[in-house]
Formats: structure tokens, C-alpha cells, sequence
């Protein structure tokens, strides 16, 4: 929005251009965001504790957890709202790509809102059935797909990329569209399997975002793009401010999730931030990073599937809890422990998934 308005300040003073710079909005939107969270932060709070609207913790959880309960939730609320205003404010308008993520964003936001309102308002402890959640992150993740493949115009918009061969491309066709449904649902739940402990998820999210944005900025950069054999995607460029937003948003979520929490994402977050991440993996072509910088997630979410496997085959358990981050709370160690080690793992695969762009 902003961005059409400088076009205007342009023709009275040509210091205006600076706006132009991807760069220099990205950081204005990382700003924004993270001023958003911090202003709004301590009202939203205030507002979830006088309405009672409170995390209930499991029987079958560790106990250690008891205590948080009543934790005021669904504060991933204050993350969509800080990213979609600084998006607005800093990002192109007129590129496809960013209202494809925005609206994928915001659609499991929807759904997520949805699920945490039955549950901490209404009482109701299913909240939305596992049934309808699925479906309508389904009719997003398809629509969304389909979407980006008619309006692809390149093929590289639309190859398989293997992160470690200069030239292996791969033309999918209509299995594209297939990929993308199952990336962003997958990773969106992905995500949401990892929110359990006081800033679990959050920093894994900033990172990985920060890491693909870093992906964006160079596939939207015919020079860097060349460079770094990768494939040019001229719309990609602008996610970076996108990517910038989300960061600024979850740090300044982290300031009040942080332990012990003085707010929960609940599935409003995590469901529409893990959505984001698949698409964003989607729009710059590296899925395949995205499970390396997301194996945090991948870890996560295979552990719960092993579990459940292996006691419906065997009738026993490989972890004393699922997912695993539980696991090790069992084990015994402090969950400040198990969160920053998490943290550490993240760090060290976003930087993997860096070094795929010159290991070609």
C-alpha cells in the first residue's frame, strides 16, 4: 500500500525511491510487526484472562504441565494480525504471490480460530472435529495450488528442484498441484504437532521463514539467481517482505511465549504459520529444503506417526509420549532444556538448507 503512495512522493522528491528497495522494506515490515505484537501483546493478554479464555492442559500429559493451565491461548491472534497489516503496509499489491500466501495465511488462521474458539469458549473439549478441520484445510491447500498452477507462467514456477544438481529439473504437470496440497497441509499440522511446549514452535518458525525469504530474495534477483543456479522467479523477490513480517511478528509473539508463557499460540498460530512455510517452500521451489530447515517438524510429526504405528501393530510404545518433545520431558529433562536445544537443532539445519545454494 505504502509502495504506491512513495511512487507518488517520488514525483516531488526522488529520496522516496529508497521504498522501492525489496530489502528496505523487508525490514520496515520486520519492524512494523514486531511494534504491532509488542503494543498489542499486553492488551490482547489482558483481554483472553478477563474472558477466561485459558489453554486446558491433558490428563495424560506430564505433570510438570498442570500448572499452566488457565495459560490464556489462541494469542496466534496477535501474530496474524501483525502480519497481515505490515504485509499490507510494505508489499506489493499488485504481485499474486503475496496475496496467495496472505490468503492462505489467514484461511488456517480461520480454521485454527475456529477449533480454539469451541474449545476455550464453548466448552467444547472435541472443538472442530479432526474430520472438518481436515477438509477445510484441504479445500484451501487445493484451491490454493490449483490456483498457482494455471496462473504459472514459467516452468520453472512449476519444475521439481533437487537442491544439490545445478540441472536436474523435473516437470511435473498436474502432479504440481498434488505436491503443493499435501506441503501445505503437511507442514501446517506439522507445526501444530510442535506447538506444546512455551516457545516451541515459534522460533523454528522465524527461522525456517527467515531462511526461505533468504531463498525468495535470491530467486527473485535475476543476477543472484544465475549466480547461484537457481531458478529466476521474478514474483518470488517479494516475499522476502512477507517472510520479514512473520519474523517481526514472532519475535515480538516469543517476548510474551517465551517461559514460562504468559500467552499460547493455540491452532490460530500454528496452523496458519505452518501453512505459511508450506507455501512459501511451494512459491520459491525447495521443498526439499523445507524438510531440511523444518526437521524440527519432520521430527515432530514422525514421531507421533511411529508411536501410533507401533502400538496399533504391536501394542507398545517406542516413545514414553508423543510428539517427541514430551518424550524427553519424561526423560527428565527442564523444558527451558528441551526448547532450547530444539532451538540449536533448527539453527544448525536452516544453515544446511542455506549451503544447498552453492553445494550444486
Amino acid at each position: 500500500m505504502l509502495l504506491y503512495f512513495s511512487e507518488y512522493l517520488m514525483s516531488f522528491d526522488s529520496s522516496f525511491r529508497v521504498f522501492h528497495y525489496l530489502t528496505f522494506r523487508a525490514i520496515l515490515a520486520a519492524l512494523t510487526s514486531l511494534t504491532i505484537a509488542f503494543i498489542i501483546g499486553p492488551v490482547m493478554i489482558r483481554k483472553l484472562s478477563s474472558n477466561k479464555i485459558g489453554q486446558s492442559i491433558r490428563e495424560l500429559g506430564p505433570q510438570s504441565h498442570y500448572e499452566k493451565s488457565g495459560t490464556p491461548t489462541m494469542g496466534g491472534t496477535l501474530i496474524l494480525v501483525a502480519i497481515a497489516i505490515s504485509t499490507l503496509l510494505w508489499a506489493d499489491l499488485g504481485n499474486r504471490y503475496i496475496w496467495v500466501i496472505l490468503l492462505v495465511t489467514m484461511g488456517y488462521g480461520v480454521v485454527g480460530f475456529i477449533d480454539d474458539y469451541r474449545k476455550v469458549v464453548e466448552r467444547n473439549s472435541d472443538g472442530l472435529s479432526a474430520r472438518a478441520k481436515y477438509f477445510w484445510q484441504s479445500v484451501i491447500g487445493l484451491t490454493a495450488a490449483i490456483f498457482l498452477y494455471k496462473t504459472a507462467v514459467l516452468p520453472a514456477e512449476t519444475q521439481f528442484i533437487f537442491p544439490f544438481f545445478k540441472d536436474v529439473l523435473l516437470d511435473m504437470g498436474w502432479t504440481y498441484v498434488v505436491l503443493t496440497y499435501f506441503v501445505i497441509v503437511g507442514t501446517s499440522n506439522a507445526v501444530n504437532l510442535t506447538d506444546g511446549l512455551d516457545g516451541l514452535a515459534i522460533m523454528p518458525t522465524t527461522m525456517v521463514a527467515a531462511g526461505l525469504g533468504i531463498f525468495a530474495y535470491l530467486s527473485g534477483h535475476v543476477s543472484f539467481s544465475d549466480y547461484l543456479a537457481i531458478p529466476y522467479l521474478p514474483n518470488a523477490g517479494e516475499l522476502i517482505v512477507f517472510c520479514a513480517a512473520l519474523v517481526g511478528a514472532g519475535l515480538g509473539f516469543l517476548w510474551f511465549n517465551a517461559y514460562p508463557a504468559m500467552v499460547f499460540m493455540g491452532d490460530v498460530g500454528a496452523l496458519a504459520l505452518g501453512a505459511a512455510l508450506g507455501v512459501l517452500a511451494v512459491l520459491v521451489r525447495q521443498e526439499i529444503v523445507l524438510v531440511i530447515m523444518g526437521g524440527v517438524f519432520v521430527m515432530e510429526t514422525l514421531s507421533v506417526i511411529i508411536q501410533v504405528a507401533s502400538f496399533k501393530l504391536t501394542g507398545k510404545r517406542v516413545f514414553r509420549m508423543a510428539p517427541i518433545h514430551h518424550h524427553f520431558e519424561l526423560k527428565g529433562w527442564p523444558e527451558p532444556r528441551v526448547i532450547v536445544r530444539f532451538w540449536i537443532i533448527t539453527v544448525i539445519l536452516v544453515l544446511i538448507g542455506l549451503a544447498t545454494l552453492k553445494l550444486r
